[in-house]
């Protein structure tokens, strides 16, 4: 399977992350909570260094609540805070002020012994594209300020945006890495819409999802599309499927490109229950 993707702005990007960091008290870190070490990018790991960081679990409606909570206490350090959220409906986002105020308790109370009362805490928002940083800003502001889409790569530029929490949070454009080093990372990015479609094969993509969820959600599938027993060939799988949902094409042909589409839709909203595609 062959991914070519890298964009040329995302160079700019992580230069301008690096230069940033001087600019802010911590980095808040969002990741993808059902790939959560496939959406962590190795570059934002090696750029921020020992900038304290909060990790952010988003799309945690669509994970196993066990398995990212798991998660949760394997990535927790001294200078790493863990927290699962729904940037969606607001979930969990009022644990992220005492979250905050407990990493920085240091420097916090260096600011109050100075006599410093309204002081702002600055936080930078990074994050691979399609993960949902825009819509977690938007919700900390409570106003559409940050660009939204569903599409990997909306927002451009880096942006101040302020909070009523006493935090100003640093928006920037989402940012992966030059080359993948491991083909189920990139698969795990392509499955959740980190990666954009255009560039991938639908029809592989699809079937590689079947092949995956077959081995550890074997049931969700045969429960959401009907089908009594599974084959052990992924492609006579992804047939059944395209029976029960009438994506055939003319002359009786399964129509691979429309159930491929359907297939991935369903997935990624969540329409196949709770999944966690990797584990710690």
């Amino acid at each position: 399977m062959s991914i070519n993707w890298f964009p040329g702005h995302m160079t700019k990007t992580r230069r301008e992350i690096k230069e940033s960091l001087k600019l802010v008290d911590l980095v808040i870190e969002i990741r993808d909570a059902r790939i959560v070490k496939s959406s962590a990018n190795p570059e934002i790991e090696s750029i921020c260094k020992d900038k304290p960081r909060i990790i952010l679990l988003n799309k945690s409606d669509l994970s196993e609540q066990s398995i990212t909570k798991a998660w949760i206490n394997n990535l927790t350090n001294e200078n790493i805070r863990v927290l699962q959220i729904n940037s969606l409906n607001g979930e969990g986002l009022k644990d992220i002020k005492p979250m905050i105020e407990d990493l920085l308790r240091e420097k916090i109370d260096r600011w109050k012994a100075k006599g410093l009362k309204n002081f702002v805490i600055r936080g930078m928002v990074v994050g691979i594209p399609n993960v949902g940083k825009s819509s977690f800003i938007n919700k900390m502001a409570k106003n559409n300020i940050a660009k939204t889409g569903d599409r990997p790569g909306v927002t451009k530029s880096k942006q101040w945006i302020k909070t009523k929490l006493g935090i100003e949070l640093l928006d920037t454009p989402g940012i992966l890495w030059p080359k993948f080093e491991d083909e189920e990372v990139a698969l795990n990015l392509a499955f959740t819409g980190a990666i954009k479609d255009e560039i991938m094969n639908t029809e592989d993509l699809a079937l590689k999802l079947v092949e995956r969820l077959q081995k550890d959600y074997g049931d969700r599938i045969k429960e959401r599309y009907k089908i009594d027993d599974l084959d052990e060939e992924p492609i006579n799988n992804l047939d059944l499927i395209a029976k029960k949902r009438g994506a055939i094409a003319s002359g009786g042909s399964i129509d691979y490109n429309r159930v491929s589409i359907m297939l991935l839709d369903e997935f990624r909203g969540g329409k196949l229950g709770k999944i966690s595609l990797e584990k710690p």
